[in-house]
Formats: structure tokens, C-alpha cells, sequence
């Protein structure tokens, strides 16, 4: 009786003793999403007035994509399709998340399920650090969404860098407590950023996965004084508004540098895989550059999904890698999955990337890549702006009151000559590819029942 008890104890210690390996093999993951920046943004991807020296050394550590694509041209489904491995329309968020009901155009579904909650059997602890924008009210904030640490901001935009306030409402939180720090928001997050890898390195043996999401370069335009005398002294002939963003830019890339020298300086580095992207283009009347792409921020052409995006993760991809294998911010959230070991649900839209990564042939993801969006005001008047791509061929939508338009990106990557008229069965099969998508998104409401009264 007793030797069978002291076997009991010994294969029980070993299943424990086996859990914590496992655990402590699984690799760390760190998000960092950047908000919009444009594509030709760094030096790194072609600007000649801005240096990005921290991100451009990230980028060169690892896999540069030159085709990835932000699911939507505003913040809020992005963010949403990230986290939950699904096209944002199928989360409940079509559209941007906002203070006040009545401009407000998404609903996050409370039946998604997020990547820190998908994470939790591989036994990760889980952060967001940053620009939430998926929900203000009590059931979808972050702690609710199932991160176990939340140090940021609840909202879209900050009216103001240093007040950190929306609508002179103050929505920083540390988890479920407001507080007031002083000090410019991208050097905040950067300083809460290190403090969690700090604390992290104390617990080696259990994995995390940490979600930093600046405001930066997000409007309002708006760096450290010192910064921008720096752009101003260094680019002869520079604007007074380029002059802003490009400081704004290097004060972000600043604080990438310090969270990616506390992840070496904790010995968390070797063992974590860093993925860095942007949740959509860079706005052009804020003196964004986009590269040689159509438009910007908000559009549906090439310049407000393309992003700049890159992932390290040390002796397993190759530092110096380029890829232009074609991806969506959703395809994050099973990529991350594999990584951890966890088998993604069977209703994801998104697709591992992790083959690609690892430098290994992969099948095309999809053969449609949609793209969709519902806003307000007279520009929108609540409607949607849509597009999808299938292989050289793109049909989009960019207002919601003028026609459909069709171009051959490999032939015309501006697009400027609109060819349904040219390729009438090219422009009827991705009509009716878009059609059916809109039709699977009716499923998921995207306001709270009681959110909005009805006209008088």
C-alpha cells in the first residue's frame, strides 16, 4: 500500500515537474502595434527625412513583410481582428469605438474570444500596455477580455499627449483603477512596458504575452519639445507639420529601443518572439508618408492598409528575411496560438503564418482578402466602405456614394485606371465575393440593443 502511494506521489511530481517545463519552453510574445504608421514611415521602408534607428534594428533582426495588410483603415477593428483571429465584422466592430452612442460604431461581441483568454491553457500570463479602444464600458475592458494586467488607456485618441484626456474624461487605468500620471503617453507606456518585462524576468519559468500598443503616431501631432528641435535643426527645408510627425516618430522609436534593451537586459530575449506592426496607414493630412501607395488613413487603396510590419524571434527566423507572402493583422492570433502550442478554434478567419516565418514554403493564406468599414458623419452617414483582393485584382469601394472601382495592383499599383469596364467577369466575380462576405457579417449585431434610441 505504501510503495503504491510513494509511486503516486513520484508520477505526480513528475507531471508537475513535466507542466513546468513545458511551460518554461513555450516562448514569450510581445505585440507592439504602433497607430498610424504610414508605410513609408521608416528608414527602414524608405524615408530619406527620419531616422528610426531601434525599429530599424528590430526589423533586421528578424522577417520584413512587404505585403502585410491591417484588417481595416481605422483603429478600432483592427484591433479587434487582431485579438481575435476573426474579420472584425464577425466580432461586432465594423467601425471605430467612440465616447458617445451617437458616433459610435461598434459593439466588441461578448461571445469573441480574445487571444489572452485563448492563451490561458498554455498557462500565459497576460498584459496590455496602451491604447485599448475596444470598448469603454465595464463587460469589454481588458481585465473583463481576460488580460490579467491592464496598464493604458481605455479610449481612441488622447485629445492631448501630456493630460492623457478624451472629451475631458480621464481614461487611464491600471487594470480597473483610474489614475492621473504625468509625463508624455508614449514615454509612459514605454516606462510600464519595461516595468512588466522587469517583472516578468522574476517568474522565468511561466511564458507571457504582452500587448504594447502606443497611441503614437496618432494624432494630435504632438512631441517632446527636444524632439522636435532636434528634426528641425537636422532636416534643412522640412514643413512644420512633417517636422512634428517625424519627431513624434523618432520619440516613438525611442521608446521601442528601451523596451527591446530591457528585453535583452532581463535575459527574456532569446526566448521571446517580438512582432511589430502598424493598425493601419498613416494619415496624410497629418503629414504622413505612405510610400508609393494610393492615399492614406481611412482609404481603401493601398495607403491606409499596407503596413510596415516585421517579426523576430532569435534562432528561429532568419535575421535579414524578407518576405512578400500576403497577410492580415488577423492572421496574428493563430500564428500566436501555434507558437504557444494551442490548437486555434475552427471558426477563425485568420491563418498561422508561422511556416513563412520559420522560412518554410506555405500555400496562399486565402484567395479573398476583405476589407470593410462603417463610420458617421456626412463623409459616411453610417454606411460602409469595402474592398477585397484576389491575387493582382482589386475591387473597392472607397465611399459609400460612388461606384465600385477595379484595378490590377501588379499592373497599376497606384490605382489609377479603374478597369471594370475593361474586365466586366473579373468585376462581377469579386462583386459577388464581397456580396456574400457583407451577407455572413449580418450576424453579429454591432450596437447594444439599448445603446441607441430611435429617431423622432
Amino acid at each position: 500500500m505504501m510503495s503504491r502511494y510513494i509511486s503516486c506521489l513520484s508520477l505526480l511530481f513528475l507531471l508537475i515537474c513535466s507542466s513546468l517545463t513545458q511551460a518554461a519552453s513555450k516562448p514569450n510574445v510581445i505585440v507592439i502595434l504602433v497607430d498610424d504608421l504610414g508605410y513609408g514611415d521608416l528608414s527602414s521602408y524608405g524615408a530619406t527625412d527620419l531616422k528610426s534607428p531601434h525599429i530599424d534594428r528590430l526589423i533586421a533582426s528578424g522577417m520584413r513583410f512587404s505585403d502585410f495588410y491591417a484588417n481595416c483603415p481605422v483603429c478600432s477593428p483592427t484591433r479587434a481582428a487582431l485579438l481575435s483571429g476573426k474579420y472584425q465584422d464577425r466580432v461586432g466592430v465594423p467601425g471605430v469605438i467612440r465616447t458617445h452612442s451617437d458616433n459610435n460604431w461598434g459593439y466588441l461581441s461578448p461571445d469573441a474570444t480574445l487571444l489572452p483568454v485563448a492563451l490561458k491553457p498554455a498557462g500565459y500570463h497576460t498584459a496590455i500596455v496602451g491604447k485599448w479602444h475596444l470598448g469603454l464600458e465595464e463587460e469589454n475592458r481588458p481585465n473583463q477580455r481576460g488580460f490579467d494586467h491592464f496598464h493604458g488607456y481605455l479610449g481612441d485618441m488622447m485629445d492631448d499627449y501630456y493630460k492623457h484626456r478624451r472629451h475631458d474624461i480621464n481614461y487611464m487605468r491600471l487594470n480597473n483603477k483610474t489614475i492621473d500620471p504625468p509625463g508624455h503617453a508614449t514615454d509612459l507606456f514605454t516606462q510600464w512596458s519595461c516595468d512588466y518585462l522587469n517583472e516578468r524576468a522574476k517568474n522565468p519559468d511561466k511564458p507571457f504575452f504582452l500587448y504594447l500598443a502606443y497611441n503614437a503616431p496618432h494624432t494630435p501631432i504632438q512631441p517632446p519639445a527636444d524632439w522636435l528641435a532636434k528634426v528641425i535643426k537636422r532636416e534643412q527645408g522640412i514643413t512644420e507639420k512633417r517636422a512634428k510627425l517625424v519627431a513624434l516618430i523618432e520619440h516613438l522609436d525611442e521608446g521601442i529601443g528601451q523596451v527591446m534593451q530591457t528585453l535583452k537586459e532581463t535575459g527574456l530575449a532569446e526566448n521571446t518572439m517580438v512582432v511589430f506592426s502598424s493598425d493601419n496607414g498613416g494619415q496624410l493630412s497629418a503629414g504622413a508618408n505612405n510610400g508609393a501607395l494610393r492615399d492614406g488613413k481611412q482609404s481603401m487603396y493601398e495607403g491606409g492598409l499596407k503596413v510596415p510590419t516585421a517579426v523576430v524571434w532569435p534562432g528561429k527566423i532568419k535575421p535579414g528575411s524578407q518576405t512578400g507572402f500576403r497577410a492580415l493583422s488577423m492572421d496574428l492570433f493563430p500564428t500566436i496560438l501555434e507558437l504557444a502550442g494551442v490548437k486555434p478554434a475552427d471558426d477563425l478567419d485568420g491563418k498561422s503564418i508561422l511556416p513563412t516565418l520559420l522560412g518554410k514554403q506555405q500555400p496562399k493564406l486565402r484567395n479573398h482578402l476583405f476589407f470593410r468599414r462603417r463610420e458617421g458623419g456626412l463623409r459616411y452617414n453610417g454606411k460602409t466602405i469595402e474592398a477585397v483582393i484576389r491575387g493582382d485584382w482589386k475591387l473597392l469601394q472607397n465611399s459609400p456614394f460612388e461606384p465600385l472601382e477595379l484595378y490590377n495592383l501588379k499592373q497599376d499599383p497606384l490605382e489609377k485606371n479603374d478597369l471594370k469596364t475593361k474586365a466586366p467577369r473579373i468585376y462581377r466575380e469579386l462583386a459577388t465575393a464581397l456580396r456574400r462576405e457583407i451577407q455572413r457579417y449580418g450576424e453579429i449585431p454591432w450596437q447594444r440593443a439599448d445603446s441607441i434610441p430611435a429617431a423622432k
